[in-house]
């Protein structure tokens, strides 16, 4: 048999392996170990935590689960890194899963800028990782999600399994349901890009292998037009590892808060978010408590975007957070919402709804779309 002959045998046998995986099987293995790590954060069991994570970034189906999310699941799968690796085959697949191991070292990122939602001229920067880079941020992952999923504040909803922004809206509607408030609204200056270095290693309890690498992952730099810059702050988005990263970051956020005013509200996701409380002077102190936390971190308020109001009163009560605009309204007796459980009237009543200006983008968007496809006659 010919050499050429050998490797197109080997890779048809690699192609069927790849085909044959129970993926059942394996992500019933790795969902176990991901329970054992969240108990023992739960019981904060650190030794225990650290122990589950290296075994399972070692583990063949944690590996196996990775690639096939990067090359398979992932929405952004055909947008290549400096290795230009847009798909890969079954057997490439196969061999990547051999071959990612943690060790301490990372490929630079390759930077490109898409349309910023909701804006029709500004932009915003991504960081692509290679393929393996890409992978072995999944498998890190993987080991580190439980644990901080057993961490964050119950009323942090970004970036989070089996959360969303309209879980955050909902939780500021049942806040605010029975009794109007004022609110903080709050929304970070460039988050992603500001993060300190320093800080972020500091609250990361990891074992020393997932350190390094982290530790490589953020020094990797950033190449653009053939130009490397080093990157001494932020986390790139653009890796499966930034949005969790950005969680850390922020983890704690709502504590200095809630230690200086014990019945003030903290309601996140990712970097927006909102603080209720009813009196207006609270929140402005509040204000300046989380600038002097967040400065810590290297981060800040968007001024621009933070500023107080009132859910019912005012010149223009509420705001738009997440997408939606959240307000109350003076209504008739007949047209009011009901007092805790159901008795009384409460003379107003408080609605979410789809926010005029991202109506108006997603309708935009529906009639590129449309346009893009063929046409249609009125008959038809």
């Amino acid at each position: 048999m010919s050499q050429r002959q050998g490797a197109k045998t080997q890779g048809l046998s690699l192609k069927v392996a790849w085909q044959g995986i129970a993926w059942k099987k394996v992500q019933r293995h790795v969902f176990r170990l991901q329970k054992r790590i969240y108990r023992a954060a739960q019981r904060e069991d650190v030794r225990t935590v650290h122990k589950l994570q290296k075994l399972l970034v070692k583990s063949w189906y944690a590996r196996l689960l990775a690639v096939r999310r990067i090359t398979q699941d992932n929405r952004g799968k055909h947008t290549a890194g400096i290795d230009g690796a847009k798909t890969l085959t079954p057997p490439q697949r196969w061999r990547l899963a051999n071959e990612i191991h943690l060790d301490g070292t990372a490929a630079a990122l390759r930077r490109i800028w898409i349309p910023k939602r909701g804006s029709r001229t500004e932009k915003r920067p991504l960081g692509i990782p290679t393929q393996t880079d890409r992978a072995r941020q999944t498998l890190v992952r993987q080991a580190w999600e439980p644990e901080w999923e057993a961490k964050l504040a119950p009323h942090t909803y970004g970036f989070r399994p089996g959360r969303s922004c309209h879980d955050a809206i909902g939780a500021i509607f049942t806040a605010i349901r029975f009794r109007p408030q004022h609110a903080l609204k709050l929304d970070m200056a460039k988050c992603f890009d500001r993060i300190d270095h320093q800080a972020l290693l500091a609250k990361v309890q990891a074992p020393p292998r997932i350190r390094r690498q982290l530790k490589a992952w953020l020094k990797a730099g950033i190449l653009e037009d053939g130009h490397l810059s080093p990157t001494t702050a932020g986390t790139p988005q653009g890796g499966s590892c930034s949005p969790l990263l950005a969680l850390i970051a922020l983890h704690g956020m709502d504590q200095a808060i809630t230690r200086v005013y014990p019945h003030a509200r903290v309601i996140a996701s990712a970097d927006d978010g909102v603080v209720l409380h009813e009196e207006r002077q609270v929140l402005e102190h509040c204000q300046e408590v989380l600038k002097t936390w967040l400065a810590e971190m290297g981060l800040s308020l968007n001024e621009a975007k933070s500023r107080i109001y009132h859910t019912l009163e005012g010149d223009q009560p509420g705001c738009e957070l997440l997408g939606f605009d959240i307000r109350q309204y003076r209504v008739s007796t007949y047209q009011s919402g009901k007092g805790p459980g159901g008795h009384g009237r409460l003379g107003f009543k408080t609605l979410s709804k789809p926010a005029k200006v991202k109506v108006k983008d997603h309708l935009t968007a529906l009639g590129r779309t449309c346009g893009d496809g063929p046409t249609t006659t009125a008959s038809a």
